[in-house]
């Protein structure tokens, strides 16, 4: 076989696989665009009554169901069935961002002397128990623009006797301002800082 022949036939080949592999690259672990990524903000307006308080608190990382333990920002056009929005992300996993944003709001009232994650070690006289239930855009009977729905169960224990003292949910809707995705994380901005703040001031009231 001619030696031109072959290097041809080579030249070809390489061509056939570079143009299969850009078509598939999208199915490649890291191929296509990378993802937006997007982040909520903790709550630092609050009631004018909040007392200062003296005892420690230890916010621990909310439950949720597998479908919200996941950075993707999950969407339902039905109610028993959850699907996620292509290309977008939180920064982390939702009640991890929670927790965190939990704790930032709690700092940001001035009235609370001590608070963090369980991870820090800190001995508490009260603990945080959450459980994130829901965490969704909606698009519920057909509607273009969706309606940003969470929902929080807390709970507050006394250390060490470990004795729930409170239990409150908190839940919050609110419409996105149209159908970007910008938009709808505003909503979901928008939705958490109420559950944040109903969260917050009522620990503070609870404790004794």
């Amino acid at each position: 076989m001619p030696t031109r022949f072959v290097a041809s036939c080579r030249v070809a080949g390489a061509v056939l696989a570079a143009v299969a592999l850009a078509g598939c690259a999208d199915m490649l672990p890291g191929g296509g665009p990378p993802p937006l990524l997007y982040t909520l903000s903790p709550k630092s307006t609050f009631s004018p009554d909040l007392e200062v308080i003296t005892w420690q608190l230890v916010v621990e990382v909310p439950i949720a169901a597998g479908g919200l333990a996941t950075p993707r920002i999950a969407l339902k056009t039905k109610p028993i069935e959850l699907q996620y929005f292509a290309s977008t992300r939180f920064t982390e996993p939702a009640p991890e961002m929670v927790q965190t944003l939990l704790v930032e709001s709690f700092e940001n009232t001035g009235k609370i002397v001590a608070v963090g994650r369980q991870a820090i070690g800190l001995r508490s006289d009260y603990n945080l128990k959450s459980e994130l239930r829901e965490f969704q855009a909606e698009y519920i009977g057909g509607a273009k623009v969706p309606t940003v729905r969470v929902r929080i169960n807390a709970k507050l224990i006394k250390q060490p006797q470990r004795v729930i003292i409170a239990s409150q949910n908190f839940e919050q809707r609110v419409k996105a301002a149209g159908p970007k995705m910008a938009e709808v994380v505003a909503a979901f901005d928008e939705a958490l800082g109420k559950v944040l703040k109903g969260v917050v001031e009522w620990t503070l009231r609870s404790a004794r």
